[in-house]
């Protein structure tokens, strides 16, 4: 998640009625099922709303019907800090379409009375069957400041003994931070399936990533005209490490950028992947789906 741990210029209440009503019509279906391997279906349904104009008694239910009309099939809800990962726990109990990860965001780590006892409460729910992946944690030195980072490291190596104490996979945040991540991630030795949520390196970080045989989730900021550098990043990935996000509601892919974004409009981000690394669409959806199956397990 990037956008939502920005200094707010507006309240939530006056995002959702600036966002109500603006999600972009549905996309083209895809030829085969895939998943979204991050989302944030709670600030989604707070703040913008039920993309389709979905049953409001049940807004979770209407989305993940929305989506499943074009083919996204399954989703991944992603926590950000104690609240939203509880919450994601329930909901993927409730819900068979739903799996929760479950972390504090590199962002939030430093903005804590009491990191330990929220990293406790963090590494309960990492135990429940229906969670299978800590995250999103990371590094994120955009946002946050010199005097934040030591909490965000002790965040970050925190969540990588969890991730491995529970055999779950490690969904990480890391923004300008390339070389830290990897240091911390050499230091504390990495869980055996690391995902780097919406990856933003270039071809050679991308490069170094798939050495090490980390996954690649890719979110609609690969298709923004700026994006050249994901574009070859994208395009030397090998299909088996590429899985593909939303980040919703942030980062809508174009021709949709600004607007709000959903599971739904997944099919565009997979579609351009298509087109900018050459692969067959039936063939990169079958590696996606099998790769999100192998990453999160059966849902």
């Amino acid at each position: 998640m990037l956008a939502a741990m920005s200094e707010p210029t507006e309240t939530r209440k006056q995002r959702a009625a600036r966002r109500a009503g603006e999600f972009p019509p549905a996309p083209e279906a895809l030829p085969r099922p895939v998943l979204d391997s991050h989302t944030h279906l709670d600030i989604t349904v707070s703040e913008a709303g039920v993309p389709g104009g979905g049953p409001a008694d049940d807004p979770v239910a209407a989305a993940i019907e929305v989506a499943a009309a074009v083919g996204v099939d399954r989703l991944v809800q992603v926590g950000v800090d104690v609240g939203s990962s509880h919450w994601g726990a329930d909901v993927a109990e409730k819900y068979p379409a739903v799996l929760a990860t479950v972390a504090l965001h590199p962002n939030e780590a430093p903005r804590l009375a009491d990191l330990d006892e929220a990293l406790r409460e963090i590494e309960a729910l990492a135990a429940r069957d229906r969670v299978r992946g800590v995250g999103e944690t990371g590094l994120d030195f955009f946002r946050t400041g010199d005097e934040g980072r030591a909490a965000q490291e002790e965040s970050f190596r925190a969540h990588i003994a969890i991730a491995k104490r529970y055999g779950k996979a490690l969904v990480i945040h890391d923004r300008d931070a390339h070389a830290d991540v990897l240091r911390v991630l050499d230091d504390e030795g990495a869980p055996d399936t690391v995902v780097l949520h919406c990856f933003s390196g270039d071809a050679e970080f991308a490069a170094e990533c798939v050495r090490r045989g980390y996954l690649l989730s890719f979110a609609g900021t690969v298709t923004f005209g700026s994006a050249g550098a994901l574009r070859e990043a994208a395009a030397l990935t090998p299909l088996d490490q590429i899985l593909v996000e939303t980040d919703a509601p942030y980062l809508t892919p174009m021709p949709h950028r600004g607007r709000p974004n959903a599971s739904y409009l997944i099919p565009l981000t997979v579609r351009f992947l298509a087109d900018t690394t050459g692969a067959d669409l039936d063939e990169l959806c079958a590696a996606i789906s099998a790769t999100g199956d192998r990453v999160f397990g059966p849902w």
